[in-house]
């Protein structure tokens, strides 16, 4: 059976935001699996953008090429007009714009809260530690977490955990945030605390992609979504139309499972 097409993912022409990313012709293998094909994907300064479809699709994958932990074998990726495969000094740069949450957290569980969110401004960027904890501070207070300062990571639950991961990223003052199933390592109940923080979050104008099973989320939050199947972007639509009206068989075989 024929893949289908992948959808080439221009935002609006008519928007007036700056183009912020911008992928071509990106392809990824691990061994004989290929797990990104052609991807095409344009997204503009402030947009939000939510990464759906089954296991195995290539969404993580994709984010994942963005702030380059995964390196595809072809194609190009450009993030502020930088190329992130041609200049490895500029690349670093703008790397370190761009933060990422996991689904599992990948706090240090060694460090206290504080001193998670101090290790990358301080090393990274060169903050003093004044100014360091000065911004820690205020982002632990935008996820609603100030108070834990002084604990550590396994003295947290779930949730908590996940809201310092975020404030951490945050900490640098990235341009994007990728996230990766940012929930999906949570009990249902600390679920909607982290989606509250991310809804915030995308109310701020922060750049943000996504991959997430909250649909709920992707119907709030999303200016686009993107749909993949089989390494390739097949739906690319406002989150009105995809889920009143998907284009395709599989993407309204999955709504109809994940939303049942």
């Amino acid at each position: 059976m024929t893949a289908p097409m992948s959808v080439a993912s221009p935002a609006p022409e008519h928007d007036p935001r700056r183009e912020l990313i911008r992928i071509e012709r990106l392809n990824k293998h691990y061994g004989a699996f290929h797990v990104l094909r052609d991807i095409d994907l344009r997204v503009r300064e402030g947009e939000r953008i939510v990464l759906c479809g089954p296991s195995g699709s290539g969404k993580s994958t994709l984010i994942r090429c963005i702030n380059r932990l995964e390196i595809a074998e072809q194609g190009s990726i450009r993030v502020a007009d930088t190329d992130l495969a041609a200049n490895t000094r500029q690349a670093a740069q703008v790397r370190s714009e761009i933060g990422m949450v996991f689904q599992h957290f990948n706090l240090f569980p060694h460090l206290s809260v504080l001193d998670n969110c101090l290790l990358a401004p301080t090393s990274v960027r060169g903050l003093s530690r004044k100014d360091a904890e000065e911004l820690a501070y205020h982002y632990l207070s935008k996820v609603g977490i100030q108070s834990q300062a002084n604990k550590y990571p396994s003295q947290l639950s779930g949730g908590q955990q996940q809201r310092v991961a975020i404030a951490r990223a945050l900490c640098m003052k990235p341009r994007i945030m990728l996230f990766d199933e940012p929930t999906s390592a949570l009990d249902p109940e600390m679920v909607a605390e982290v989606l509250e923080v991310l809804v915030q979050l995308a109310g701020s104008g922060m750049t943000m992609l996504c991959v997430t099973h909250e649909m709920g989320f992707a119907r709030q939050v999303a200016e686009r979504v993107l749909f993949l199947e089989g390494g390739q972007i097949i739906e690319d639509s406002p989150p009105q139309v995809f889920f009143n009206q998907p284009r395709t068989p599989r993407a309204k075989a999955f709504l109809a499972q994940i939303l049942h």
